[in-house]
């Protein structure tokens, strides 16, 4: 399967697919626009869904460009929100991005990226720009946006800097005269802006593709860091493999068909068969995707010893002075607890072990002799020796 099949199987919808078809068979270097909102600087393999897009993209040989949105950051994307969003600095959005864009380069070719701000052109705007650029759209239009119109009609705040967002975004892509916009679903009403305005500045129309957005593991909201319920593209091997075995069974065939670049034959082939094997697959895939790692068949061999309630065969190690130290003390020495008060809790919760043994009393005191583990959960580890 090529490239634009596989951008076009992930896609919900692309305005429209006929002025695709005619882009790509152009033969012109084409520009790819993605705009990213700078207040959320960790990525996990929900926002990977479209930035795997724009690499396909890359390596058709056209231009993408990575667009920052710096300025529009210190007003924050309204979409999908019931209330105002604070407003970010100008510091606070380039401290954000360049974090972002770090991580961004896990997936993009960063050479073949460029990366730009939208400051470059808004800050540059005086008042009169600001008004001729909003007489191009109407308040009726505007309004169409449900967010808007949900609040508008249920008497919470909507205040006027948040209506000029989307002409904001929407120019970005006359300044970059973008060939193509991608972006997620809640994204859709903006992009389309974009789309108009070229018009408006005799531009060729670009084209919008949007994109679904992943579930998170809850396998209800979508994925999201504040939610707790995502896997992050810079968490370590191990975490990753430990996350994807915890993906619901009946969204894992929608990880493989965003968040990898499988053909759907071969997905099938996978979903078809042992499901708790098929999470490996997945697993070993993102790993491959992001770590380069080799060790595939150790890290999955040692989540089955620690399912089965094992003892991982490496484990790091903390040194102690005492030759005994309270199970409190050690478990806030290896960072496990923030406080003897959260130990105290985790241990009344039955999450601890000693060397495999639960612990239920805070007053035991672990002798060490012969490097005793102690464990919280199913994969927090240390090795306790004396120093």
């Amino acid at each position: 399967m090529d490239n634009l099949n596989i951008i076009k199987r992930k896609a919900v919808q692309i305005f429209n697919e006929e002025d695709l078809e005619k882009k790509i068979k152009s033969g012109k270097k084409l520009v790819i626009k993605f705009g990213a909102d700078p207040s959320r600087p960790d990525l996990h393999i929900g926002h990977s869904v479209v930035l795997r897009v724009l690499k396909q993209f890359q390596d058709m040989g056209h231009d993408v460009v990575f667009l920052v949105g710096d300025f529009t950051g210190m007003i924050g994307d309204p979409s999908g929100k019931s209330k105002t969003r604070p407003a970010l600095t100008f510091e606070q959005t380039r401290k954000s991005a360049e974090t972002y864009v770090e991580q961004a380069s896990k997936i993009l070719d960063k050479n073949k990226t460029k990366i730009v701000y939208n400051s470059e052109w808004l800050s540059k705007m005086t008042f009169e720009d600001v008004i001729k650029l909003a007489g191009k759209y109407t308040v009726a239009r505007i309004m169409e946006r449900d967010d808007f119109k949900n609040r508008f009609e249920n008497n919470l705040p909507l205040s006027m800097h948040e209506l000029l967002y989307p002409l904001m975004q929407g120019y970005d892509s006359v300044a970059l005269h973008a060939d193509i916009e991608i972006g997620g679903t809640d994204q859709t009403f903006n992009l389309l802006v974009g789309r108009e305005l070229q018009k408006d500045y005799d531009q060729d129309r670009q084209v919008v593709m949007t994109f679904p957005l992943l579930v998170g593991l809850d396998g209800k909201e979508k994925m999201s860091k504040s939610l707790d319920n995502y896997i992050g593209i810079s968490e370590d091997p191990f975490t990753k493999l430990e996350k994807s075995m915890k993906i619901p069974d009946d969204v894992l065939r929608q990880y493989f068909e965003l968040a990898t670049d499988l053909p759907i034959e071969e997905i099938n082939e996978i979903m078809s068969g042992d499901i708790r094997e098929a999470h490996f697959r997945f697993a070993k895939e993102l790993l491959a995707m992001y770590d380069d790692v080799n060790e595939f068949d150790s890290l999955k061999e040692k989540y089955l010893n620690i399912a089965k309630g094992g003892i991982p065969t490496e484990v790091e190690e903390m040194e102690v002075l005492e030759d005994s130290v309270n199970i409190c003390d050690l478990l806030v020495a290896a960072g496990f607890a923030t406080s003897r008060g959260e130990a105290k809790r985790m241990i009344t919760g039955n999450g601890v072990k000693v060397n495999g043994e639960p612990v239920t009393d805070i007053t035991t005191m672990v002798e060490v002799v012969g490097k005793p583990v102690i464990q919280f959960g199913k994969n927090k580890f240390k090795k306790v020796v004396k120093a």
